[in-house]
């Protein structure tokens, strides 16, 4: 009886690390944020190898996965939409001003046939653009097999908690 009680709680523990150690990260209903805070947070995704699935709305900053993390370490549900515009700061009185090196710099992250893409209409300008369906597919590998399994896994969805108006942070939390 031990012995099998043993097996058993052997063959939990596998699967549990086994789940913890293919954590995904699943982008649901993201609006974006500081440019710096995307960029720290997808290197760390890079380096882990943490699989990124885009299912739902990533705006702004959090486009930059797309270009940031290597094709196959990123996918797009049907349910995905990317949204671009260009990159803004806030000045000292609370209004908007473009940004152009900001703009610039995510334009030459993403991969080139969504460079292509965002010119055909008309550039990141102040008005959101937005990205799915068969046009998304054609740029974002589609989620399929492992990676479809993974989304109703272990998964690790980014949630930004603005604790000021200045400041973007992450929080993942793991969820079954």
């Amino acid at each position: 009886m031990r012995q099998v009680l043993f097996v058993v709680t052997c063959a939990i523990a596998t699967v549990l690390s086994t789940n913890f150690a293919s954590a995904t990260i699943r982008i649901t209903a993201d609006r974006g944020g500081r440019i710096i805070d995307y960029v720290e947070r997808f290197m760390q995704a890079r380096a882990s190898g943490e699989q990124v699935v885009i299912d739902g709305y990533c705006l702004s900053a959090c486009t930059l996965v797309v270009g940031m993390l290597p094709r196959e370490q990123v996918c797009a549900t049907r349910n995905a939409v990317l949204g671009f515009h260009a990159a803004w700061r806030p000045t000292s009185d609370g209004r908007k001003v473009s940004s152009h090196i900001a703009t610039q710099v995510m334009m030459d992250v993403y991969p080139p046939e969504l460079r292509s893409w965002i010119g055909h209409r008309g550039g990141l300008t102040p008005r959101l653009i937005l990205l799915e369906g068969r046009e998304l597919a054609g740029i974002v590998p589609t989620c399929g097999g492992a990676a479809a399994r993974v989304v109703t896994a272990t998964v690790r969805s980014p949630r930004v908690i603005r604790s000021d108006s200045s400041r973007a942070t992450f929080n993942a939390q793991q969820t079954r």
